[in-house]
């Protein structure tokens, strides 16, 4: 195949090598506009910017099967300008695209990276999540998938995008790598100490694995979604990863566990599953080859002041660097030599007789080095002017010749005054550096200031403008549940809970007796998944919240419990357990404690109204003696949960049981035993009982049907009662 490969970088050169072993032919737009070194195992590089005219006659002189843009993990886009470069790289986007949907023909990949995730998200994030970009490049990262999407929507062509999860890799000289690792690795080198956090949770991707797996997808003759996350999915905090570091490095690990809790995998099932999924390089081998090499060469990444370790370490590296300071000193002594043996045999020339060597020699330094070295190649060169001199007269007659000391002064002057100005020059531009990163940082500083006051800005206009969180708005939606049937407004109100804290999953358990509660309705199947039954007060850290009439906030973002939940009371103690799930970690505030305190309390009187009717139906509307409830009033119930069990609100099963002799009474009497309190049973026609079996799946049903034969009577699943 012919492969366009757009970009630089670790990630770049490792997908080089991949597909070279598949035998395909690699063209590479390095996006450089000055000629660089042509890389291995490429067939062709151009050096072009993306957003050049010349890349429409690349792509005809190629016809490329498969173009990839690196994106994301493209070495060559400077973030540090990140306000510039996100302009830039933008355009350059689009120009590829645009030349791409010209042509028609062939595939163009997007590696797209977690960036344009931020918060903090209790599961691993899928591929249908919103994106949540902050900051420029995040931003333009994210701004590029939509750009995507919009021509392959528009156009029809086959574009696809590849979230890459925190790629790592080892470095090279010099030029450390924004990832978890190499930033460890690279502060244990500078301070000899690594801050972590075991609040940080994170997936990391050795790079080589990455441009495997990229390929494996690149290289597919079809693929069934557009975006896919790659990623490892094997979970690591900041403080394992800092003790990993550690056995390499042997630094101090400092435990920094404070502050806000911040979780972020891909979750790559879907391209496991679509293409297969194999980790060659794991945590322990992968960081521990990042460490080797950046302590093995540890001289080009640190500086002096920041050189760490142990006292024999800092005074080597101390000693390198001053040999360094030395090497400018000494190689204008070996300069003077040169000059001085050169003058040496031109002074007997008519050629060079007006030609003052050791001026050029003061000059040379002055310009180049500046005042300090002016100064010595003067007195240099003044040494040098004495020997010559002295050849044909004597040493003590060349110290009385005035024109001696007026060549010295010329010397010194010219070389002061030109290292003085070079000098000032030099500090005027770094005075000129310092000044524009001075202010590109509080640029920076303000971009997120600013950002932060427009997030906010929304907020309010959504509260304001939409009225989707006013209190007029909360009981408008709350008060629909008054004028629903008692049957349903349980199951009702799952869904307006739902709605109005805006949460992936909400559940609705309804309190038993002091130790267990039992699940009535709920809206996915991550707020099912603590179970039908639970014993909440064994659930400490909740049910002291709770039994203060105080909302639960799982500020721990422990997996086995709801991100927020609460309790509604009636004159006997706690009736119902609102808990909700799949929040965002940004959002788990007081004020959406609040919040769900105030649709608690506008949601409790129809519930605990509806939660009483049902008591009553399975109390007071049966057959004497029995558990069997009334014709009219089991078909409601079963109406309503039937409907619930449609919508995802709710399992049941309905079992009919014919009744030989008809007498329903007698069968419900026997089978009593053999279901639970929140199961019900009723009789709608002669000879026939059906059994309502809550929150019980068809397969759980086949136990219920076994004890049923046991005790003398047969029954099969339905959908529906017959009237």
């Amino acid at each position: 195949m012919e492969i366009l490969l757009v970009g630089t970088g670790q990630l770049a050169e490792a997908m080089i090598d991949r597909f070279h072993k598949n035998r395909d032919r690699v063209y590479l737009l390095t996006g450089r506009r000055e000629c660089t070194p042509v890389r291995q195992r490429v067939f062709e590089q151009y050096d072009f910017a993306y957003d050049d005219d010349s890349v429409k006659d690349i792509f005809d002189s190629i016809k490329p099967d498969i173009t990839i843009f690196t994106g994301a993990w493209d070495s060559q886009f400077d973030w540090e300008k990140a306000r510039q470069e996100s302009v830039r790289y933008t355009a350059g986007l689009i120009n590829l695209l645009t030349v791409y949907s010209m042509r028609g023909k062939g595939r163009f990949v997007y590696l797209s990276s977690q960036e344009v995730f931020t918060g903090s998200f209790h599961q691993n994030v899928l591929e249908s999540q919103d994106k949540e970009p902050k900051g420029f490049r995040s931003m333009a990262i994210a701004q590029g998938e939509d750009i995507c999407a919009n021509f392959r929507q528009n156009q029809g062509l086959e574009i696809d995008v590849l979230r890459l999860d925190h790629l790592y890799c080892v470095p090279k000289k010099g030029q450390p790598t924004p990832d978890p690792c190499c930033a460890m690795c690279l502060e244990a080198l500078k301070s000899g100490k690594i801050l972590a956090s075991s609040r940080d949770v994170f997936s990391m991707l050795f790079v080589k694995d990455a441009a495997e797996l990229a390929c494996k997808a690149i290289t597919a003759p079809k693929l069934e979604q557009s975006v896919y996350h790659i990623s490892s999915m094997e979970e690591i905090d900041g403080l394992q990863l800092a003790k990993l570091i550690q056995e390499t490095m042997s630094v101090e690990v400092v435990d920094e566990s404070v502050g806000e809790y911040r979780r972020l995998i891909l979750d790559g099932s879907a391209f496991s599953q679509e293409m297969g999924q194999k980790i060659f390089t794991h945590y322990p081998e992968g960081v521990k080859r990042v460490a080797q090499y950046m302590k093995r060469n540890r001289e080009s990444f640190i500086q002096v002041e920041d050189a760490g370790g142990s006292r024999a370490a800092r005074m080597l590296h101390g000693s390198r660097i001053l040999f360094a300071a030395l090497v400018p000193y000494m190689e204008n002594i070996v300069c003077f030599i040169f000059f001085f043996l050169l003058n040496r045999l031109a002074a007997g020339g008519s050629f060079f007789r007006q030609v003052d060597l050791f001026l050029l020699y003061v000059l040379l330094f002055a310009v180049t080095m500046g005042q300090r070295q002016a100064v010595l190649s003067s007195f240099l060169a003044s040494i040098g002017y004495f020997l010559l001199q002295s050849r044909g007269y004597s040493g003590f007659a060349v110290l009385m010749d005035y024109s001696t000391y007026v060549w010295m002064a010329q010397l010194f002057i010219v070389g002061m005054v030109v290292g003085y100005i070079k000098d000032q020059i030099f500090t005027l531009k770094e005075d000129s550096r310092e000044k524009i990163a001075y202010l590109e940082g509080r640029l920076r500083d303000i971009e997120e200031i600013n950002d932060s006051n427009v997030r906010m800005k929304e907020n309010f206009e959504t509260q304001l403008i939409n009225q989707k969180d006013s209190l007029g708005k909360i009981y408008d939606i709350t008060s629909t549940l008054e004028h629903q049937a008692p049957e349903e407004v349980l199951f009702t109100a799952v869904q307006v809970l739902s709605q109005l804290m805006d949460c992936g999953g909400a559940a609705i358990y309804t309190v038993a007796n002091r130790s267990y509660a039992r699940l009535f309705s709920s809206t996915s199947k991550e707020a099912r998944s603590l179970g039908n039954s639970i014993e909440y007060i064994a659930i400490t850290e909740m049910y002291d919240e709770l039994k203060e009439r105080r909302v639960f906030i799982n500020k721990a973002m422990r997996e086995n419990l709801p991100q927020m939940a609460c309790a509604v009371y009636s004159e006997e103690g706690m009736e119902l357990i609102f808990m909700l799930w799949g929040i965002p970690w940004q959002r788990m505030t007081m004020a959406e404690a609040n919040r769900l305190a105030v649709v608690g309390q506008m949601v409790q009187t129809a519930v605990v109204r509806a939660n009483q009717y049902l008591d009553a139906l399975s109390n007071q509307r049966y057959v004497e003696g029995t558990r069997l409830l009334a014709g009219n009033a089991f078909f409601q119930l079963t109406r309503a949960f039937l409907k619930a069990r449609d919508q995802g609100l709710t399992e049941c099963t309905l079992l009919e049981v014919p009744v030989p002799g008809g007498d329903c009474a007698a069968a419900a009497s026997a089978l009593s035993g053999c279901v639970r309190q929140s199961d019900y049973m009723g009789s709608i026609q002669n000879g026939v009982l059906y059994v309502l079996l809550s929150n019980t799946s068809p397969e759980n049903a086949e136990f219920v049907q076994e004890r049923f034969r046991t005790t003398g009577y047969q029954s099969c699943v339905v959908t529906e009662v017959a009237q």
